[in-house]
């Protein structure tokens, strides 16, 4: 492994960094969460016009960049420091690649040039059980062919692939509320013959409503879907591995979603240490005491951790080596803990609406509930790798 970035990359970062001082301060972040979207319209037009963000790792044939995982990685670091609200995590990373991996060639030829240039949003309407982060994803999460979940049937028996009509409920759809496309994880064949399949609903199709939900975190809008008699078209062709592709996708988000606590990680870091250098009391400045110095060092130990652990699995999503739940779950333990001092160290103000110290703690908090605990994270990758034997590690 070569631990250098290249000039690209380094680039990337540098270009991504000063757009994002520029027009995602702390003043324009509230704003943006407080908009129908959830995010800063104009901001993300930029993200996308003037850094091609959503078209990152796409081929270049349908008008992405042609970069890997590493740079989505990179990138979401950077997105991560600011908490910016964007489509990028749903749109980028969750969506475009199960597109790429699965739809046909009509799919692709339609979709993936509206991602990559910004003018198309889309989400994914599955539980993260899909992912196999934290346990099997077997296909229980979506009804299994039993009551809840999403299920589809065809329109009509003579009806052709696109026919299909979709009905259930999907609770906490990342950006599921401004999506123009969702991607929809549905089981089909009944209770005998029960399978996943992906399909493409509109955002504005009949039958399907969309709740935006109130969040822990904030910059992380959520949606809850319902879909009564909605129309579906199918991603791909019938029989695909739906779940072993939704396996894969699951070790990538997890590098990415790494390197984006990681920032958040650092930067709350530096808010901190800032604040201790002018915090002052017994006339001397807090940070000059002893034991304020050992917590921060703890801090910066564990932001290190995270941040060549969340390295390591963007470089290793490349080279089949899935090591992306245990990186997630150490940089946000860094997260945790970094989010948890600065709230202590800023002693009252780290609780207060104005400053933005608990935003941080949230998104440690949202993400824990999303995509963890750590804990499982960790019991996941054990059990995965054998460490405690052949038996099941249970959850």
């Amino acid at each position: 492994m070569d631990a250098g970035f290249t000039a690209e990359q380094v680039e990337i970062r540098r270009t991504l960094r000063e757009l994002l001082h520029k027009r995602c301060g702390s003043e324009e972040l509230r704003a943006a969460v407080d908009t129908p979207a959830g995010h800063d319209p104009a901001l993300w037009t930029a993200l996308s016009g003037q850094l091609g963000l959503p078209g990152l790792a796409l081929p270049e044939t349908y008008g992405g960049a042609g970069c890997s995982a590493t740079e989505l990685a990179l990138a979401a670091e950077e997105l991560g420091r600011l908490l910016t609200p964007s489509p990028f995590l749903a749109t980028a990373v969750l969506t475009a690649p199960l597109i790429l991996a699965l739809g046909t060639d009509g799919r692709r030829a339609e979709l993936l040039p509206r991602i990559a240039d910004g003018s198309l949003t889309t989400a994914l309407a599955a539980p993260t059980a899909c992912l196999a982060l934290t346990g099997g994803n077997d296909g229980d999460w979506a009804g299994g062919g039993r009551a809840g979940g999403v299920q589809a049937r065809r329109a009509s028996a003579a009806a052709c692939s696109d026919g299909w009509r979709l009905y259930g409920e999907i609770p906490h759809v990342l950006d599921g509320h401004s999506a123009g496309i969702l991607l929809v994880a549905a089981h089909t064949g009944g209770f005998a013959r029960s399978r996943t399949d992906l399909f493409l609903v509109r955002g504005d199709a009949d039958g399907l409503v969309r709740t935006r939900q109130t969040a822990l975190d904030s910059t992380r809008p959520l949606a809850r879907l319902q879909l009564r008699d909605t129309p579906g078209r199918l991603l791909g062709e019938e029989g695909a591995d739906v779940l072993a592709e939704l396996a894969r996708l699951g070790d990538t988000v997890a590098a990415v979603l790494a390197c984006e606590a990681v920032g958040a990680a650092d930067r709350v870091l530096e808010l901190t240490v800032d604040h201790v250098k002018q915090r002052e009391q017994f006339g001397r400045p807090i940070g000059s005491f002893q034991a304020v110095k050992h917590r921060l060092a703890d801090v910066y130990v564990q932001v290190q951790a995270g941040r060549s652990a969340a390295y390591y699995a963007a470089w290793a999503t490349a080279h089949e080596e899935r090591v992306g739940g245990l990186a997630l779950a150490q940089a946000l333990e860094a997260l945790r803990s970094a989010a948890g001092e600065a709230v202590q160290l800023h002693g009252g103000i780290g609780f207060t609406w104005e400053h933005e110290v608990h935003l941080y703690f949230k998104r440690a908090a949202g993400d824990e509930l999303l995509f963890g605990p750590v804990h499982r994270l960790r019991a996941h990758a054990a059990g995965a790798a054998r460490l405690f034997g052949a038996r099941e590690v249970r959850m």
